[in-house]
């Protein structure tokens, strides 16, 4: 059984238990009419270019589809709320005040944050940090 959702932002960031996935995730751009089939996509959106894509990168990489950003995932393993309002504001500020830019992607139970492959560790620590100031 799953917990309740959390909307309160104090709770929620000194909650947020940040977890590093391991590996490497490309994001891909496939064109319009593109075949993603069988693919074990951690994500997808649909724009009019076509089919964004977040595989693992050796995925993308076997099927020869071109890598538009390596990525380190990172999960808040706190249920958030979708409605709650400053989780996203808060961990983006952190982030950036440390020079780390980040593409989130909102499940229905939790953040899932995507930064530069190079920077994990150094994202890590800040949300290590954002979550110990509100603990």
């Amino acid at each position: 059984m799953t917990s309740a959702p959390i909307s309160d932002l104090a709770l929620l960031l000194a909650s947020m238990q940040p977890e590093l996935h391991a590996g490497t995730w490309a994001w891909c751009a496939l064109p319009p009419g593109a075949s993603a089939d069988g693919a074990e996509a951690v994500a997808t959106v649909r724009e009019a270019e076509g089919l964004t894509i977040v595989v693992a990168e050796a995925e993308a990489l076997a099927r020869g589809w071109p890598v538009a950003f390596r990525s380190a995932w990172i999960t808040l393993t706190v249920h958030s709320d979708l409605a709650a309002v400053g989780l996203t504001a808060a961990f983006a500020r952190a982030l950036g005040d440390a020079g780390i830019s980040c593409n989130v992607i909102a499940g229905v139970h939790h953040d899932h944050l995507f930064v530069p492959a190079a920077r994990a560790s150094d994202a890590m620590d800040a949300l290590h940090a954002l979550q110990a100031r509100h603990a």
